[in-house]
Order: structure tokens, then sequence, then C-alpha cells
């Protein structure tokens, strides 16, 4: 960036401020993204989202493209008996909760990388109601 030594104070104070504006408007976006994630969601609704969005791949009870999903919070990844994972979700050695299931939801690929699944849900609303199904789901 040049500096353009010629310019006024009110325009270096303008500019400044719209910087700092800019800056404030940034750290507000990521607080209410993080509170976002941190906000149980409606169990109810991610059942309607599950039902819409999961159930093509995958099933509570039943292996189908993807393991049964009933049981998955609080179960280590890549743990369903019978079910055939890729090497590097067997490889896995995490239990899924909810940050790290609103964290495979946003991208898999950051979790594991090499997994066989492709799917995300961008909006942070979405994943907490499905996130929140399914702990309601396995009981927890």
């Amino acid at each position: 960036m040049i500096l353009n030594r010629n310019l006024s104070i009110s325009q270096m104070m303008f500019a400044g401020g719209t910087l700092m504006l800019l800056a404030i408007g940034l750290l507000a976006f990521t607080f209410v993204e993080k509170v976002s994630a941190m906000t149980p969601g409606d169990p109810a609704n991610g059942k309607v989202l599950f039902e819409k969005r999961c159930t093509g791949c995958h099933a509570l009870d039943t292996d189908k493209e993807g393991p049964r999903l009933r049981g998955v919070y609080g179960r280590k990844a890549g743990s369903v008996p019978g079910f055939v994972y890729s090497d590097a979700l067997k490889a896995a050695n995490f239990t899924w909760d909810a940050a790290g299931l609103d964290k495979w939801l946003t991208d898999t690929e950051s979790v594991v990388p090499n997994n066989d699944m492709s799917f995300h849900v961008p909006k942070a609303e979405e994943r907490a109601d499905i996130i929140e199904y399914l702990r309601v789901s396995s009981g927890k």
C-alpha cells in the first residue's frame, strides 16, 4: 500500500474510522457465528432436515451408503460394527460430539482428510438442528 502524505487529517480520520467499522463488523459476525454454533438446535426441525437431507445415504438404524447414525453422538468415529469405512475414518481417533459433528458437517475434509463423504450443510442453524436431533436420537 502506498501512503499519500498529502491526505488531510480529516481524510486520515475517515479512513481510520472506516477500517475500524469494518473490523468491528467482522468481529460481530464472527461472534454471532460462534454463538449460533454453541446454541443447541431444535431436534424437531433437525428430524425434518435429517429426513430431507441425510437419508439418501444414512438412516438411524440401518447401514446404507453411510453408517447408521443412532448412537453416533458419543460414539468413536469409524466404529460401527460391520460397516466398511474409508481407511482414513477407520484410523480416526476421536468421539463424536456437538463440536466434532459441527466441523464434520461444515467440511468433512478438514476433520478427516480422504474420507468418503463429500456432503456438507452450509447453514450453522441447520447443522445445530441436525446435531441436536442426532444427540436426542442417541439418548444423550
